[in-house]
């Protein structure tokens, strides 16, 4: 089947819509006369080049913006960032409970923020208050066991392979399961706000201790 292409009135009326203009809206702000557009708008009638040109310059927006479909968005823009995550480039954050490694720390202003974690507290009394901390976290258990607490659900234990993805918004710790030492964790943090790291450095404290 043939892909039909927007005319100018299918755009024009898509513009409108956007907008939420009225027909006689539309045309007090273009300087278009409403049964012009209301012609156009039906496919009766089409623009010159100049009367297109009024309207964009009218409306502030430039061609492009004028003749863009509803729904549709540009190309993103080609990065190519890359960091290898090594331990001993890590920065190293220790709690009485943890030991965070968060790893590629020259990459600035990720949405994801990757952390090895070596968990020593054995109990949600010695861990202290539920955390909690904007976007979503993945959690996958490299050695031991890992006890999961969570706001709003029954504690769990993972073993070696699992994992757990969690809202982490919703309080939430992770503890040594009884009969475990130390667990080691892999965390991947997500969020759209761009000083996720910060928030997640605040979150440790006093006493906490960079290295």
């Amino acid at each position: 089947m043939t892909q039909q292409h927007p005319t100018i009135g299918s755009l024009l009326r898509a513009l409108r819509a956007r907008n939420d203009w009225t027909l006689k809206e539309m045309s007090k702000r273009c300087g278009i006369p409403l049964s012009t557009l209301s012609k156009v708008e039906h496919d009766r009638l089409s623009l010159t080049y100049d009367k297109l040109l009024q309207i964009s310059e009218r409306l502030n927006l430039r061609m492009s913006e004028l003749f863009a479909e509803e729904g549709s968005s540009p190309e993103p823009a080609v990065t190519a960032r890359r960091s290898i995550g090594r331990i001993e480039d890590a920065v190293r954050v220790t709690t009485p409970n943890y030991d965070y490694f968060y790893l590629c720390p020259e990459l600035r202003r990720k949405r994801m923020i990757p952390v090895v974690t070596r968990v020593r507290a054995k109990s949600i009394e010695e861990f202290g208050e539920l955390v909690r901390h904007p976007g979503e976290e993945y959690i996958h258990v490299l050695e031991g066991r890992a006890e999961v607490h969570t706001e709003f659900y029954d504690p769990i234990v993972l073993g070696t392979g699992e994992s757990v993805y969690i809202d982490s918004n919703m309080g939430h710790a992770y503890i040594a399961a009884e009969g475990c030492e130390e667990v080691v964790l892999l965390g991947v943090c997500s969020s759209s706000d761009e000083h996720l790291m910060e928030s997640l450095l605040s979150i440790h404290g006093d006493s906490a201790k960079p290295r």
